[in-house]
């Protein structure tokens, strides 16, 4: 079973009260004192003497009338004030009434207060270049065309809660001198507020689903637009807010177009969500900015933005990169951010600050900070204090992305004398040109890419480079040269140009980041960039041949005293030259055994004992690889690694084999020494 809801009936006297039939039967029309009609159904003549009694200024009351715009209009001129030629009205009730044809307001003066609460504009609604005095209603009233209050004056409250705006709703350069509150109202078409004023304003809840133009508007008190929605583009480029600027839960669908705003007060974006870009370049927050919870499916534009005292920027997630370049934190601040990429060109911090970051590749090129700054890789997803108890906040715009990594992709430009990382991934970060490179600090894991694994063949020839960690500038050095074996990062357009980035340049680079490990007691990594640092030297064409060559022979030895193997590798090689060379030539054919033969003189016994040379051995070469040669050979070649001598018998090829093998093999040993120190010192 349907019920058909009662008639609301009105609270006033009205034009169909107690009438079944004819024209005024349900008309809710304000009755006209001292008839029982309203204006609509009066007679001409009872019309006509009704406004003829009006004068400018009077009260008027036609709650619930049906307006057609030629009875507006004789309503209107009946109130027209002689000295401005604009009618002139002072308590105007016009609640709940049905505007079928333009309602003409232009430049009407309101002088008491104007209710238009529940009205009905059919079509055009003209109110520009009104002036309200009083309060004005227009509660739940529904525009079904444009309504027009271009440079409109509101003394007082202005009301527009529950309002429909279906068509364009135009507030061009209006003025709300008292409290302004459009909460839940709905605006289906445009929006246009530029250049308005507003001294508190209300929009909660309100939903724009066309474009909201705040362009160059001014709010002197608070701006409240907490849970509104935006379907289209929201407009507060220039806008001024020079108290609280409140859009916490907000949505917006469209772009949102914040910059060059200034905030004197507050920001509150606590949990709105961007699905379009948000732009807040060159914009000026003088209060705290709370972006706690914020959600941005687009990039979002900080660019040249200044931060009097944010304090803490975030937890805010990004679908896409957040831009921070040129902007400018003044005070202390903590940015908390989730977000594929982060571009910091120029940006400068003018105290301490810390960066928590989550999935982001970093662009920190010529960032300025004369302060500690820190940048750290959060592990778990950022706590949301606005939700429940231990609650985080949500990253599916980031599910697809490779694990929760930060990866800062340069540092160039930056004075990195007060920088901390702390488990970041370094393999694609731009070093060169970073000044004080050698004072940075490296804390947890923080990584930097590798040589190629594998061994390649090139010419029949195997190419493997011993594993240790390099730059992303020599990987793009070395898959630039011919003879660049697959593995080694290519520099790509998103890394930035590195073509003139060679040896030359490099070795500086690696030569900090050694002394910064050193620095901070870690000298099995700080022999990863010495070895880099010894490398590039090598490679350095500009630097004399002789130094190169000399470099060359202490990398093919001993890998510059890092690699343990390739030295030990070399001193077998010379221990078993050695050992053969003496089993071959440098031994005697045999050992010397004294005799003695005596002569007696008188009583003189003379007993000459001589030591003839060593002879070589003669015998076939096989034949002199004994096993008593090789003991006698062996323990010539162990002594002399430890630079002693064996006091074994040698022919002339031994001598100078012992001697040579006496200065090159304790020399090896050494440098297997040193690397095995080297990769355990701490």
């Amino acid at each position: 079973m349907f019920f058909t809801p009662d008639p609301v009936v009105p609270d006033w006297p009205y034009c169909g009260d107690g009438v079944t039939g004819g024209d005024r039967a349900g008309c809710t029309g304000r009755s006209v004192d001292p008839h029982s009609s309203c204006l609509v159904h009066l007679s001409a003549l009872e019309r006509d003497t009704h406004l003829a009694s009006l004068n400018a200024g009077d009260d008027i009351d036609y709650r619930g009338t049906s307006f057609t715009d030629q009875l507006l209009d004789q309503l209107l001129n009946a109130l027209k004030d002689p000295a401005t030629n604009s009618p002139r009205l002072g308590d105007a009730r016009f609640a709940s009434a049905t505007f079928t044809g333009d309602a003409d307001f232009e430049s009407a003066a309101f002088a008491g207060d104007a209710d238009f609460e529940s009205a009905t504009f059919a079509s055009v609604a003209r109110f520009y270049s009104a002036t309200f005095a009083g309060r004005a209603w227009f509660n739940r009233a529904t525009f079904s065309r444009e309504a027009q209050f271009d440079s409109v004056n509101f003394t007082g409250f202005a009301g527009f809660e529950s309002a429909t705006f279906t068509g364009v709703a135009r507030f061009y350069s209006a003025t709300f001198a008292g409290d302004a509150w459009f909460l839940l109202a709905t605006f289906i078409d445009a929006a246009t507020f530029i250049s308005a004023t507003f001294t508190d304003a209300g929009f909660r809840a309100a939903t724009f689903t066309g474009d909201a133009n705040f362009h160059r508007a001014t709010f002197a008190g608070d701006a409240r637009f907490p849970s509104a929605a935006f379907t289209g583009t929201a407009q507060f480029r220039s806008a001024t807010f020079t108290g609280t600027a409140d859009f916490s839960a907000a949505t917006f669908t469209g772009d949102a177009r914040f910059h060059f705003a200034a905030f004197s007060g507050d920001a509150r974006f606590e949990s709105a969500t961007f699905t379009g870009i948000a732009w807040f370049g060159s914009a000026t927050f003088t209060g705290f900015a709370w972006f706690e919870a914020t959600n941005f499916t687009e990039d979002v534009d900080f660019r040249a933005t200044v931060f009097e005292q944010a304090g803490e920027l975030g937890p805010l997630v990004c679908g896409k990169t957040v831009f921070l370049s040129g902007a400018r934190f003044s005070g202390p601040v903590t940015l908390s951010i989730a977000a594929r990429g982060l571009e910091c060109h120029r940006t400068r911090w003018a105290s301490t600050a810390t960066l928590r970051l989550r999935h982001a590749d970093v662009d920190f090129a010529h960032a300025d900070f004369e302060y500690p700054l820190s940048i750290a890789a959060e592990q778990a997803p950022f706590p949301n204090s606005r939700g429940n108890r231990g609650a985080v906040v949500p990253e599916e715009r980031l599910a697809d992305t490779a694990g929760s990594g930060v990866r800062i992709v340069s540092l160039r430009g930056v004075d990195a004398a007060h920088l901390v990382l702390a488990d970041i991934d370094l393999t694609r970060c731009l070093f060169t040109g970073t000044v004080h490179l050698d004072q940075i600090r490296l804390e947890g894991n923080c990584t930097f890419a590798i040589v190629p694994a594998r061994t390649q063949w090139r010419r029949l020839r195997p190419q493997r480079f011993t594993q240790r960690r390099t730059l992303a500038e020599e990987h793009h050095w070395r898959s630039r040269q011919p003879t660049a074996i697959p593995g080694w990062q290519q520099a790509t357009p998103d890394t930035g140009h590195t073509e003139h980035v060679g040896p030359a340049q490099l070795a500086p680079v690696y030569r900090a980041l050694r002394k910064a490990f050193e620095d901070s007691k870690n000298e099995p990594d700080a022999a990863d960039f010495y070895y880099g640092e010894m490398e590039m030297r090598r490679h350095d064409h500009l630097r004399p041949r002789a130094e190169r060559a000399l470099l060359a022979a202490y990398w093919a030895l001993s890998g510059y005293g890092l690699r343990a193997t390739r030295a030990v590798v070399w001193l077998l090689l010379a221990m078993t030259g050695t050992l053969l060379a003496m089993m071959l030539w440098g031994l005697p054919a045999d050992s010397w055994k004294p005799e003695t033969v005596g002569s007696v003189t008188g009583r003189q016994v003379r007993l000459p004992a001589e030591k003839p040379d060593p002879v070589n051995a003669t015998n076939a070469l096989h034949e002199r690889l004994s096993t008593k040669r090789f003991e006698k050979g062996l323990r010539v070649v162990v002594n002399s690694v430890i630079f002693r001598s064996s006091d074994q018998e040698l022919t002339t090829a031994g001598t100078y084999t012992e001697m040579a093998s006496r200065l090159t093999e304790p020399v090896l040993l050494g440098l297997a020494v040193l690397a095995i120190r080297g990769r355990i010192k701490r």
